[in-house]
């Protein structure tokens, strides 16, 4: 091989609750090296994070081209869209909140930054067949549930999962326009409240990370700021 293959993922039984994190690291000389851990209580999120940042650590000191599969697009659109914004603003979000997993974020841009262009990202989609992915969640959803996980250390030869086969496609989701008659609706933007404190966010997935578990969060999206005045007048806080 002439690079490093990673796959990752994690898991939360409860969001927070008990977590587990699970990498497969192939590196050039053909080696497969399973990883895994657990944290309680934590979040999924901070799991996705963790499995990316114990398995980037693991190949330090390797110069080859590293190709990272992750189903979780809070990672992918983070280093992608949200890191530069987030640290322009002194780690704040738009609306001038601290940047929730922070902590997590700075080593994993680190980390990035180290790797620099050789660190490619995919993303595949979860539960879609893809092996590295399955086998990952398989070992993460172990560990969140405190069960016992055989972690692989060997040749890739020996190893039971065929992780050549990943999808053609590995680019981050998202809306797409299709079907006769189709009329794309305005773009909008989301809005949280929890214990008071009113939040503004771009995508769903940072209004997501915000909000999940949270048993008394309120959000909504809305398409204009006249409708953001009426969802912020309902929750009487206009």
């Amino acid at each position: 091989m002439d690079r490093v293959l990673i796959f990752t993922d994690g898991a939360c039984s409860g969001n927070p609750g008990p977590g587990g994190w699970a990498a497969i690291v192939v590196t050039p000389d053909e080696r497969v090296r399973e990883l895994a851990g657990a944290a309680s209580p934590t979040t999924n999120n901070r799991m996705e994070m963790t499995a990316v940042l114990r398995a980037l650590e693991s190949c330090r000191g390797l110069t080859q081209p590293i190709d990272l599969y992750t189903d979780s697009t809070y990672v992918i659109h983070g280093v992608r869209e949200w890191l530069r914004a987030w640290k322009r603003r002194g780690w704040k979000t738009a609306a001038g909140d601290d940047v929730l997993n922070r902590d997590l974020w700075a080593v994993l841009d680190n980390a990035a930054q180290e790797a620099g262009a050789r660190l490619r990202w995919h993303y595949v989609r979860g539960h879609a067949g893809c092996p590295g992915n399955e086998r990952c969640d398989e070992l993460a959803v172990a560990l969140s549930k405190a069960k016992p996980a055989a972690l692989y250390d060997g040749p890739l030869a020996g190893y039971p999962h065929d992780l050549s086969c990943v999808p053609a496609d590995t680019s981050a989701p998202t809306r797409k326009a299709s079907g006769p008659g189709f009329k794309r609706k305005p773009a909008g933007f989301y809005v949280s409240l929890i214990d008071g404190h009113l939040e503004r966010h771009m995508t769903w997935a940072d209004c997501q990370a915000r909000v999940h578990g949270k048993s008394k969060a309120r959000f909504k999206k809305v398409t204009s700021e006249a409708e953001e005045k009426a969802v912020l007048r309902q929750w009487g806080r206009a």
